[in-house]
């Protein structure tokens, strides 16, 4: 049996007061981040390859289906605001397309060939890499897009929360997250989703640190969308520069981002 589908340590749930179901739950969650601390080496692996693919002009894929597939689709979707990316450098793809982030689509996950197809939507290359997010780590919309991408030559990661998988089998960097039985059995958008979030997390952060989208401790590169980002973006420049927040704004505005502010006051 996967580790996964593994009974709870809880029973009767039903008869639990709502205290007691809390309780449980969040001595459950407490586990999560050092199963994900123990993965971290592996984690170091796959960051040090992905980054070393994107400096030579390549993208980032997740694929997933499902919890997974939809948590791939979030942190890829944030790059772009938080680090000034351009969309289409972090890519999340879900089985059963874009319709399944909101609306379940349980039978795309079995099709072995749609995540090649789906990725060849992006001309993908050999400059790229993939990762393929399963909880269960026998995902065969995941497997055949990594096997497919091995063949291609492509690089390859994984997140899964079971040991010995397939999908780890295929995978030339994999994440194995081992977080245990589920608070309701099976139910792996609980404790595996959180691992696989805090695994995500870690992974494009790491990049875009690596990659120069921080300086500091500060989001340079950051869109300015809304106004609590501009407000944060004048606040970085008045930190950074040790001015007013009437010439920070001056300068944000002027130059369009935390980072060209910086550099044009400290070029003067």
């Amino acid at each position: 049996m996967l580790t996964t589908e593994s009974p709870s340590h809880y029973t009767n749930l039903e008869k639990l007061s709502t205290r007691e179901l809390l309780i449980g739950i969040n001595q459950e969650d407490k586990t999560v981040p050092f199963a994900v601390e123990k993965a971290i080496p592996q984690i170091e692996k796959l960051v040090d390859a992905i980054v070393e693919q994107m400096q030579n002009g390549g993208r980032l894929f997740y694929i997933g289906a499902g919890t997974s597939g939809r948590l791939g689709v979030v942190d890829a979707s944030e790059c772009p605001p938080t680090y000034g990316v351009p969309h289409g450098l972090v890519v999340g793809i879900i089985a059963g397309g874009d319709g399944a982030i909101r609306k379940s689509v349980e039978q795309a996950e079995d099709d072995f060939e749609q995540a090649w197809k789906d990725l060849q939507a992006y001309q993908i290359n050999e400059k790229d890499t993939i990762i393929g997010i399963a909880a269960s780590g026998r995902t065969p919309y995941v497997i055949g897009g990594l096997r497919e991408a091995n063949a291609h030559g492509i690089q390859t990661g994984c997140i899964v929360c079971n040991a010995g998988s397939k999908v780890a089998e295929q995978a030339k960097y994999p994440v194995e997250v081992v977080v245990g039985p589920e608070f309701v059995t099976g139910s792996t958008r609980m404790k595996s989703g959180t691992a696989q979030k805090l695994t995500l997390n870690m992974i494009s952060t790491s990049v875009m640190i690596r990659l120069g989208k921080v300086r500091g401790n500060k989001m340079i590169d950051m869109q300015l969308s809304n106004e609590k980002l501009v407000n944060r973006a004048v606040h970085m420049v008045m930190d950074e520069l040790k001015i007013e927040e009437k010439e920070a704004a001056e300068l944000l505005e002027k130059h369009g981002s935390v980072r060209k502010a910086i550099d044009a006051f400290q070029n003067l």
